[in-house]
């Protein structure tokens, strides 16, 4: 059941004004982000030419979120988001400047790479779901899938500008200076949130708090729902296969097609053009009303996309037709995430999203290093075309089985 949107008449007034300063201002602080974690992987790849390091910098990124995440959530929903996103902001761009430093005075072991990609992640434990639980605080229930798609038409401009500036500043500049670009970034991000009124859901004040009470009950509002259960766990299932890819891209274009800086930028271009122009139709089109039909055709086409992606032969003249299928796998990435996110941020009540979205991105981080264990020895021995080959077949596998155990609810039409 959709939750009432607690919004004052003046705040439904100014919601896209409000919506559209915070998430400017995120832009600009995840094209910095971006660009730096651009030109560190690039670094790490053209360094190492190795599949192993690159898994190894991927399971430091991810394991914060990991450990943490669902201990998060409930401090999200005890605190207030403002302060949360402004703090976890700053605490991102203080590890790209500590790095910086280091950098400079001599340190510039692998490691120390590895280390700063889960520093940074242990500010977007506290940073991503804080804003994704803000949204809907500022802007009304029925605007929640465009405000999204507004939301991921910016984000995917920054993820394809960010790849693109980063390869420019590797080419022209040292890493140090381009992990000093994130603090800029994320200042102009904290003052954009400064900026606009985020109200709290109402808490009951009287309660003791209890912190596994607390996750529990994000647990048991999650569950409360058989559909989204399903769909949950089988896109994490699916991400088991898909996200240690994130790790491994540099190495396909590096490696397998014998690319450089500037082929990995362009492939990043591509998957992010496509995330852009999906975001731009659904932002036109306003609403979703089938979104669990929708969220599986769109992960049935990524894993299309990756399936071919294994089958191209080694060649610098294929590589375009690996950059047009990486643009399909962004605009699909986006066709799952903006209606399966309305979808959360329309049922799960106010008070309880800090934790529900954080126990989410933590099974879908759980993904992550479980998936690289496999994929790092398999990508060693083999090659990564045949990672993509096994993912793309295993994702359509999972989703149309997960199809069948949901679609035929009518009621799967929310």
């Amino acid at each position: 059941m959709e939750q009432n949107n607690m919004l004052t008449p003046s705040q439904t007034a100014h919601w896209k004004r409000d919506f559209l300063v915070i998430a400017s201002g995120q832009t600009v602080s995840l094209i910095g982000s971006s660009a730096v974690q651009f030109s560190l992987i690039w670094w790490l790849a053209s360094e190492t030419s190795s599949a192993m390091m690159l898994s190894l910098a991927g399971l430091f990124a991810f394991l914060p979120q990991l450990i943490l995440g669902p201990f998060a959530g409930v401090w999200i929903d005890r605190l207030k988001r403002k302060t949360v996103i402004i703090g976890s902001d700053l605490f991102i761009a203080l590890a790209a400047a500590v790095f910086a430093l280091l950098f400079m005075a001599g340190y510039q072991a692998y490691w120390l790479a590895c280390v700063v990609l889960g520093v940074r992640a242990l500010g977007g434990v506290f940073h991503m779901p804080a804003v994704q639980a803000a949204v809907p605080m500022i802007v009304p229930g029925e605007e929640l899938v465009r405000a999204n798609a507004w939301s991921q038409f910016l984000q995917s401009g920054a993820f394809m500008l960010g790849p693109v500036l980063g390869a420019a500043m590797y080419a022209a500049l040292p890493l140090p200076v381009i992990m000093l670009t994130d603090v800029l970034g994320a200042v102009i991000a904290c003052l954009c949130v400064a900026m606009v009124r985020i109200p709290d859901p109402p808490r009951d004040k009287q309660a003791t708090p209890h912190l596994f009470g607390e996750m529990k009950q994000g647990l048991v509002i999650l569950l409360q729902d058989r559909r989204i259960c399903i769909v949950t766990g089988s896109a994490s299932l699916c991400m088991v296969f898909f996200l240690p890819l994130s790790s491994l891209y540099p190495l396909m274009t590096s490696a397998y097609f014998s690319g450089t800086a500037w082929h990995a930028g362009i492939v990043e271009f591509a998957y992010a053009g496509g995330m852009m122009l999906c975001a731009a139709l659904v932002s036109a089109y306003g609403e979703i009303k089938n979104k669990f039909l929708v969220i599986h055709i769109a992960l049935i086409v990524l894993g299309l996309g990756s399936l071919w992606s294994g089958l191209l032969p080694p060649d610098l003249s294929v590589f375009w037709i690996f950059t047009a299928i990486c643009a399909m796998m962004g605009a699909a990435g986006n066709l799952f995430n903006i209606p399966y996110m309305a979808y959360l941020q329309q049922t799960i009540p106010p008070e309880a999203q800090g934790r529900v979205f954080s126990l989410i991105i933590s099974l879908m981080s759980l993904a992550m290093p479980v998936g690289l264990l496999i994929a790092g020895p398999v990508a060693q021995l083999y090659g990564i075309a045949k990672w993509f080959l096994i993912t793309g077949i295993a994702i359509v596998a999972i989703m149309l089985i997960s199809a069948a155990a949901t679609l035929k609810d009518k009621s799967a039409q929310v």
